[in-house]
């Protein structure tokens, strides 16, 4: 039995090295345990690693100094309504125009290097997160699954690889077959398969013969990728055995299907996985002390892509909750009051809604799919939509996540429309912006009009929040936000609005109290 650990982490694609970097920026022990010995892999790579990454995603890199490493920020492209057609992202393989694009939509969205989605890979991903975890101190073993855990009031064994560790709190981002999840038993809810998909590295002999991009099928819809990648997704082989070997002349059976005749032929399988449309959400993300995130509490068809991203918010959104939850526990052990897990608490309740919402995006996408009837009306429905501007916008909104809010309180209702929402990414007058101030993984008290009184405070939160004073280039009719360090605004005041100080000061509380 190892020294405890305040966190142990099961998993280290990315979600559990985002999860991982955001406790080891706040000083937290971590050990992260990953089933697999090596982390290179063919599946990481071009042409099946390639990963989108959304604006959710995208502002998490930015927002600790890490989009660099993983774009060319003097590259990042400009959005804005202009004519002809650039790719912003399908939904049933429908393709949305991102030069319909309207910014002005989203008044708080100002543009910078966080606007706007970004291809990358697995691999840059998991690279990118490993040595910053392992600078952060972070200990990563591999080639150890978990194959046992168990709990009491105060921490959790886990056994992996013969071995044993201890930890106050265990996390499971160990993927939709999610090992942590079942023998904690957490309870696993939804729909049940309407598709099986395949996803392929192949040679074809005749892939001229077929069109590129995303193409509706007699029996679902295939994607043909120059790149080398090639997916079909199948309604009539639902009952496929997915764990039998996935041989050529079964994939040659089901693109014959697709396409209704046999002159392609698949001369070479490189790589060849299945998955299906199962859509299923943990009914609660903690059990006693142990959590789940990404996969392990959701799983979906990759229709859209947005599994990655949702489990990075996942992530995003977890990592200073449990950090500021062990720090606590550190300062109450004496202590013999109950133990207070409001925030920690606060994840679930805000990440849940937005996993149930990816879900019913991606089911959406099925029904769009469906060879009948039903389904081809549907489809010619949603075309028509995304053709006009509104329906383009409404699309792009979704798939990037430019409107994602949490419901902080019950009166959110009533809440300003940024309370809850990403904070703007202000310009500053000494030509900084916000993103750089959120670095160290803190809270911001974030003054443009001058208020000497919000100075103070943040006073008995040092470590926790910064304050800052600084002029802004565009500020959105704002004059003071506090944003908690995953960039979320918890308090706003208008340009031209007294200060409630005592909201602050409850927010405060709220978000930032040990």
């Amino acid at each position: 039995m190892t020294e405890p650990y305040d966190v142990i982490i099961a998993g280290a694609g990315p979600v559990g090295l985002f999860l991982a970097c955001e406790l080891g920026l706040r000083h937290i022990s971590v050990l992260v345990l990953e089933r697999n010995a090596q982390q290179e892999s063919p599946w990481k790579v071009e042409p099946l690693g390639l990963r989108g990454l959304n604006i959710q995603s995208v502002e998490a890199f930015y927002r600790r100094g890490l989009l660099g490493r993983l774009f060319n920020l003097d590259d990042r492209p400009q959005y804005g309504k202009k004519p002809g057609f650039q790719f912003g992202g399908h939904f049933a393989g429908m393709k949305i125009n991102v030069n319909q694009l309207e910014p002005e939509r989203w008044i708080y969205r100002l543009p910078g290097p966080a606007f706007g989605p970004g291809p990358t890979s697995m691999h840059q991903i998991e690279k990118v997160l490993t040595e910053q975890a392992e600078s952060l101190g972070v200990e990563i073993l591999r080639g150890y699954p978990v194959t046992r855990i168990a709990q009491d009031k105060n921490s959790v064994t886990v056994e992996a690889a013969e071995r044993s560790f201890k930890g106050k709190w265990l996390v499971g981002c160990d993927g939709g077959r999610s090992f942590v999840r079942k023998e904690a038993g957490f309870d696993f809810v939804g729909t049940e398969t309407n598709l099986t998909g395949y996803a392929t590295h192949i040679d074809l002999d005749s892939r001229e013969k077929l069109k590129t991009g995303f193409n509706v099928s007699k029996t679902g819809m295939y994607i043909n990728v120059p790149n080398g990648a090639f997916h079909l997704m199948e309604f009539e082989d639902e009952s496929f055995d997915r764990s039998q070997d996935i041989t050529s002349e079964h994939l040659q059976e089901v693109l014959n299907r697709a396409i209704g005749r046999d002159d392609v032929k698949i001369m070479k399988v490189h790589l060849a996985s299945s998955y299906t449309d199962r859509s299923m959400q943990a009914t609660s993300y903690r059990r006693n002390r142990v959590l789940l995130a990404g996969d392990a509490a959701h799983i979906h068809s990759p229709l859209g892509g947005q599994g990655k991203n949702v489990g990075l918010g996942d992530a995003m959104n977890l990592g200073w909750k449990l950090a500021s939850t062990v720090r606590r526990e550190h300062l109450e052990q004496s202590s013999e009051s109950p133990q207070d897990l409001s925030l920690l608490d606060t994840y679930e309740s805000e990440r849940y809604p937005i996993a149930a919402s990816v879900l019913d995006w991606t089911r959406a996408q099925v029904t769009a799919l469906k060879p009948d009837a039903f389904g081809r009306a549907t489809r010619a429905l949603l075309e028509d939509l995304i053709q006009t501007d509104d329906g383009a916008n409404l699309f792009i909104d979704r798939i990037w996540g430019l409107s994602q809010r949490y419901r902080l309180d019950e009166n959110a209702a009533n809440a300003h429309p940024l309370i809850g929402s990403s904070a703007p990414d202000f310009v500053f007058e000494d030509g900084s912006r916000l993103g750089s101030k959120l670095e160290g993984g803190r809270g911001l008290l974030l003054d443009l009009g001058g208020d000497a009184a919000l100075n103070d405070l943040v006073e008995k939160f040092e470590g926790e929040v910064d304050y800052l004073g600084l002029d802004a280039k565009e500020k959105c009719r704002l004059k003071a936000l506090l944003i908690r360090p995953d960039g979320i605004v918890s308090w706003v005041v208008e340009e031209n609005a007294e200060a409630d100080l005592g909201a602050a000061k409850a927010a405060l509380d709220k978000w930032f109290t040990l």
